[in-house]
C-alpha cells in the first residue's frame, strides 16, 4: 500500500511540473483569429492577452460589418487559444488517473 502512494505521489509531482511547463509554454504562445476571408485578423496571447487587431481598409465603410468581422475574430482566435491549451494540458497530465472533462482548479 505504501509504494502505491509513493508512485502516485511521484506521479502528481511530474504531473505537476509538466503542467507548470504547459502553462510557461501558454504563455508565450500567439495565435491568430481571422474572419471575412482574412480581411480583419486578432492576434491573442495564450494568456487571452490582445497583440495586435489588423482591418482590411476596405471594410471600413461599414461600421456594422466590421465590428461583426472584429467579433468573429476574436472568438476564432479564443477558440484556437482554448483548443491548443486543452491540448497541451491533456498531454501535462498523460499518464495520471484524472476523469476525462475534469478541470484542474487555475489551469483551464
Amino acid at each position: 500500500m505504501r509504494g502505491n502512494i509513493a508512485q502516485l505521489m511521484q506521479q502528481a509531482q511530474k504531473m505537476q511540473e509538466n503542467l507548470q511547463r504547459a502553462q510557461e509554454e501558454l504563455a508565450q504562445l500567439e495565435v491568430t483569429g481571422s474572419a471575412g476571408g482574412g480581411m480583419v485578423s486578432v492576434t491573442l496571447t495564450g494568456r487571452m492577452e490582445c497583440r495586435g487587431v489588423k482591418i482590411d481598409p476596405s471594410v471600413l465603410s461599414d461600421a456594422e460589418m466590421t465590428e461583426d468581422l472584429v467579433v468573429a475574430a476574436i472568438n476564432d482566435a479564443v477558440n484556437k487559444v482554448n483548443a491548443e491549451s486543452q491540448s497541451r494540458m491533456s498531454g501535462a497530465t498523460a499518464g495520471m488517473p484524472i476523469p476525462p472533462g475534469m478541470k484542474i482548479p487555475g489551469l483551464f
